[in-house]
């Protein structure tokens, strides 16, 4: 008898774990955004909302919460109960802001559940067309002349592109004036405008205004010169090291949420990736599609933590 009823019950949770999948969604989905909008991550959320909202039958509500360089967002998301109706489009400061920070509202591996990547793309500089500099090798000799004076604007304090404007003075040996913002699409708008002299982002955030002429690409953080703008110099080849990087994009769920409830999440939202309209709008965006596993992705979290870490504590990063 007791093992009949076991037997039942287990069979009982495997039947309402299914039928969670099978009826998942069945209401509006909010999909976080840790920053402002206008930078690549809300353009990514709002691609992917989309997309999810035809496939799925529910809406995918993009609701951005910038601040804190992304944790503000990702502190709430680690909040929301484990249901999978709040998903958070994340990227790699999730894995910077610890070693940044020294210690966040949340761990970045056991308080969430990996769905996928969704895409990968190098970071570019970009400078307001107003400086004096078209190649990053004058860029620095004006940075030399001028120490403090040039401004470079970040999606904010810790955040991935305020590492790469570290990582750039140290390696070109200039020191330029960090000034935050809650999000790549207020830096990028504030480079335009000529507030700042420069800024760190990927090319979803500023195509636009590159095609217009009002920022120019001056260095890529790929090994070899990007095929989309063959004319823009590595750092490496203009003489700046250990500023080869990508840039990922990838979508996390709070922890616990049904292995049912994941699975479908990471089936649908790879599918996504994957079709043809995504990889048109990822080529006028200049970025590369790319998903992982939610096992692979949780391994990519964990050692990009280690190799943040390394390379804050080498370079002495800190937050402001």
């Amino acid at each position: 008898m007791m093992i009949r009823i076991l037997f039942l019950g287990a069979w009982c949770s495997l039947v309402s774990t299914w039928v969670v999948a099978q009826d998942y969604p069945n209401k509006p989905v909010r999909l976080i955004v840790p920053y402002a909008a206008g930078g690549s991550s809300d353009i990514l959320a709002r691609l992917y909302g989309q997309r999810l909202s035809e496939t799925l039958g529910q809406t995918f509500v993009v609701d951005n919460r910038p601040g804190a360089g992304g944790m503000i967002g990702t502190d709430l998301l680690s909040k929301c109960a484990p249901d999978g109706y709040s998903l958070i489009l994340q990227d790699m400061p999730h894995t910077i802001n610890p070693a940044v920070y020294g210690k966040v509202p949340y761990d970045p591996v056991k308080d969430f559940t990996p769905i996928t990547l969704v895409a990968r793309a190098p970071q570019w500089l970009f400078v307001y067309p107003g400086v004096a500099a078209k190649t990053v090798a004058e860029l620095v000799a004006l940075a030399k002349a001028q120490p403090d004076l040039l401004k470079v604007g970040s999606a904010g304090n810790g955040s991935g592109t305020h590492l790469m404007a570290e990582l750039f003075m140290r390696g070109a040996g200039v020191k330029l004036n960090h000034v935050p913002y809650k999000g790549a699409g207020p830096a990028v708008t504030a480079t335009v405008a000529g507030e700042m002299n420069m800024v760190f982002t990927s090319m979803p955030a500023a195509v636009a205004f590159v095609q217009a002429g009002r920022l120019r690409p001056v260095g890529v953080t790929t090994a070899r010169r990007h095929p989309s703008h063959p004319e823009v110099p590595t750092f490496e080849e203009s003489g700046v090291s250990n500023m080869i990087l990508t840039h990922w994009f990838g979508m996390l769920a709070p922890a616990g949420v049904p292995k049912t409830v994941q699975d479908k999440l990471y089936r649908e939202v790879a599918a996504a990736v994957n079709h043809p309209s995504i990889i048109e709008r990822y080529k006028t965006l200049v970025i590369e599609a790319a998903t992982l596993t939610p096992a692979e992705f949780r391994a990519l979290i964990e050692s990009d933590l280690a190799r943040w870490t390394k390379v804050v504590k080498e370079a002495n990063i800190k937050a402001l």
